[in-house]
């Protein structure tokens, strides 16, 4: 299951990240989202969602979202 599929305000796990881009992993990794980590999907836009890792807030994505596995 990926974050597209998570329901608002339910803390997930984190699972893993797939994507084949390095500089993609490297930021997220920056983030603090990562395998093991808490995330939470605040609230769900058109073109993605905002997401709470680690106490932030941030906003991503459908594409960046997709990849997140829960």
């Amino acid at each position: 299951m990926n974050l597209l599929s998570a329901q608002e305000g339910k803390e997930y796990i984190i699972k893993g990240i797939n994507t084949d881009d390095e500089e993609l992993d490297a930021f997220l990794f920056s983030l603090g989202c990562y395998s093991g980590e808490p995330i939470t999907v605040v609230t769900r836009r058109k073109s993605g969602c905002v997401v709470s890792i680690k106490e932030s807030r941030y906003n991503i994505d459908n594409q960046l979202a997709e990849a997140i596995e829960i």
